[in-house]
């Protein structure tokens, strides 16, 4: 596992965030391990968790900035590049139900991805025809930068 990686795992404090399944979210600190160690299927691990049914829960920002420090690492082979996107994606087609004015859970989740738009520019032109691509795209297109 990468450095930053590991780092970005241990500064959050999981067990202070309410989980979307009912309980602290420290027993996601599992699945991030799973997801960074190349294992696609904890990334889909994350519904019920970080949002339920597009509605954001609170772990969602220390989540998505735990997949960013994951993209930005290094490129994660394609199974586990599409997990990754398809979380993304996922949290940026999703809602909180904070005031307009509070950027809430949604505004934290598009600022910790915005800064990987380069990543899913090369995503996208790499292999245009893949479901990774499709999400990269999908990200593009929700923070405004779509073609």
């Amino acid at each position: 596992m990468d450095d930053a990686v590991e780092a970005e795992i241990a500064r959050h404090e999981w067990e202070t965030y309410a989980c979307g399944c009912g309980r602290s979210a420290g027993h996601l600190v599992v699945t991030l391990w799973d997801a960074a160690e190349g294992y696609p299927a904890a990334f889909r691990s994350l519904d019920n968790h970080i949002f339920i049914q597009s509605n954001l829960q609170p772990p969602a920002p220390a989540v998505c900035a735990v997949l960013m420090a994951m993209w930005s690492a290094s490129p994660p082979r394609p199974a586990v590049r599409e997990g990754l996107l398809w979380a993304l994606s996922a949290v940026l087609g999703s809602e909180d139900d904070t005031l307009p004015e509070d950027p809430g859970l949604y505004g934290a989740c598009a600022a910790l991805i915005r800064p990987g738009l380069d990543l899913a520019r090369r995503e996208r032109a790499a292999d245009p025809d893949s479901l990774a691509a499709a999400y990269a795209e999908d990200i593009l297109e929700v923070l405004g930068q779509g073609m």
